[in-house]
C-alpha cells in the first residue's frame, strides 16, 4: 500500500508540475503576443511608406513591410493578431504612413480600415494656366500625364473639346492620393469651378451687363489680378460693371499683360497700351475673350454681385498695402494717380 501511495502521489505531482509548466508556456506566450502587438516596430523611419497593391497577398504585405526595415513578429504573430482584429481578408488597397512609434495593432487597424497617406496640392488664385501646368509638374506622387497634352487636347480629354483652358479650374488645395493623375486633380478643379460659376451666375444681381455665365468668368478672372484684397472685389467689381453699362473701355492692365504674353518684362510701358491684342482693353471695348487667370469664388461673387457705388476708376494706393483709391470723375482719379505717384517715389525712388 505504502509503495502503491507513492506512485499515486507522484504522479499527481507530476500532473501539477506539468500543468504549471503549461500554465507558464502559456503566460509566456500571451505575454509575447501582447508585447508584440503594442511595441513599437524598430527599423521605421519618418517619411517610410507601406504600398499595398491590388492582388497583394497578406504574406506579401508582410515581406513589403520588412523589405521597409520593420522585421519585428513571427509570421504567425502577425496571422493572430490580423485574425483579432478582423483584418485578414479586409486589408485595402493604397499607401500606408510606416511612422516611428508605429505598433503592429495600429498598423493593422491602418491596413483594414484603409486609413491611406493622401497629399494636398493647392491651386493658387491668379495663377495663368502656364503657372499652373508648371506647379503640377513639380507635385509628387501625382502620375504626370500632361506632359503629352497640349491645352487643346487637355481641354478635349474633361470633355470641353474647344474651350480654352485659361480660368477653367477652381483654386483651392486639392486631396489626392498615390496613384491619381494630374489629369485627375484637373477633373475636380474644372468641375468645381462650373459649381461654383454656375451657383453664382444663379443668384446674380438684376440689370447686369453680362450677357452669359462665361462673361461672368472672363469679369471675375479680371477683379481677381486686379487685388489680393477679398473686401475691395465686389468694389472693383462695381467700377467695371458701371463702365460696361455706360459703353466705357475697362482700361485694366492685367488683360494687356496677359495679351503680352512672353513679352512682359515686368512692367508696362506707353507703348504696350497702345499696341492692339485681342485682351488690350485700352485699345479694344468689352470684355477681353477669355479669362486671364485662374479665378476664386470670392472673385466669382463679385463678377455676379457687385457693390453698390458710383466709382468708375480705382488706383493702388502706392503705400505696399495693395489697397486702392476709388474715384467717381476723372479729375479725382487723376488726383489720386498724381498721390501714387508720389508715395511711389518716396519708397522706391524715381522711375
Amino acid at each position: 500500500m505504502a509503495a502503491s501511495g507513492w506512485r499515486w502521489r507522484g504522479l499527481g505531482l507530476f500532473f501539477v508540475l506539468s500543468a504549471l509548466l503549461a500554465g507558464g508556456a502559456a503566460y509566456w506566450l500571451y505575454d509575447r503576443y501582447t508585447g508584440f502587438a503594442d511595441a513599437p516596430l524598430p527599423g521605421l523611419e519618418a517619411g517610410d511608406t507601406l504600398l499595398v497593391e491590388r492582388g497583394d497577398s497578406f504574406k506579401r504585405v508582410l515581406s513589403k513591410l520588412r523589405e521597409a526595415g520593420a522585421r519585428e513578429g513571427h509570421e504567425l504573430e502577425w496571422q493572430a493578431l490580423a485574425k483579432q482584429l478582423g483584418a485578414i481578408g479586409r486589408v485595402q488597397v493604397g499607401e500606408y504612413a510606416l511612422d516611428p512609434g508605429l505598433t503592429p495593432r495600429i498598423l493593422l487597424e491602418r491596413l483594414r480600415d484603409g486609413r491611406i497617406v493622401s497629399y494636398r496640392f493647392t491651386l493658387v488664385e491668379g495663377w495663368n494656366i502656364r503657372e499652373l501646368r508648371a506647379a503640377l509638374a513639380k507635385a509628387t506622387p501625382l502620375v504626370q500625364t500632361l506632359g503629352e497634352l497640349d491645352d487643346a487636347a487637355l481641354m478635349a480629354e474633361l470633355g470641353h473639346a474647344g474651350v480654352h483652358p485659361e480660368g477653367r479650374f477652381l483654386p483651392e488645395t486639392y486631396v489626392y492620393t498615390r496613384g491619381d493623375s494630374d489629369l485627375d486633380l484637373l477633373r475636380r478643379a474644372n468641375e468645381s469651378l462650373e459649381r461654383a460659376l454656375q451657383a453664382a451666375w444663379e443668384s446674380r444681381v438684376a440689370d447686369l451687363p453680362l450677357e452669359n455665365a462665361e462673361e461672368a468668368l472672363v469679369l471675375a478672372s479680371i477683379i481677381e489680378k486686379e487685388t489680393g484684397i477679398a473686401e475691395e472685389r465686389p468694389q472693383i467689381g462695381g467700377v467695371f460693371v458701371r463702365r460696361l453699362k455706360l459703353g466705357m473701355r475697362l482700361q485694366t492692365d492685367p488683360t494687356v499683360i496677359y495679351g503680352m504674353g512672353s513679352n512682359y518684362a515686368g512692367n508696362i510701358r506707353r507703348a504696350d497700351l497702345l499696341a492692339d491684342t485681342p485682351y488690350n482693353t485700352y485699345t479694344r471695348d468689352g470684355l477681353p475673350p477669355t479669362p486671364i487667370a485662374m479665378v476664386g469664388v470670392d472673385a466669382i461673387r463679385a463678377a455676379t454681385n457687385p457693390a453698390d457705388g458710383d466709382a468708375l476708376y480705382f488706383v493702388a494706393v502706392g503705400d505696399g498695402s495693395g489697397r486702392h483709391v476709388f474715384s467717381r470723375t476723372l479729375d479725382e482719379h487723376n488726383a489720386a494717380v498724381r498721390e501714387y505717384v508720389r508715395r511711389y517715389r518716396e519708397r522706391f525712388g524715381p522711375r
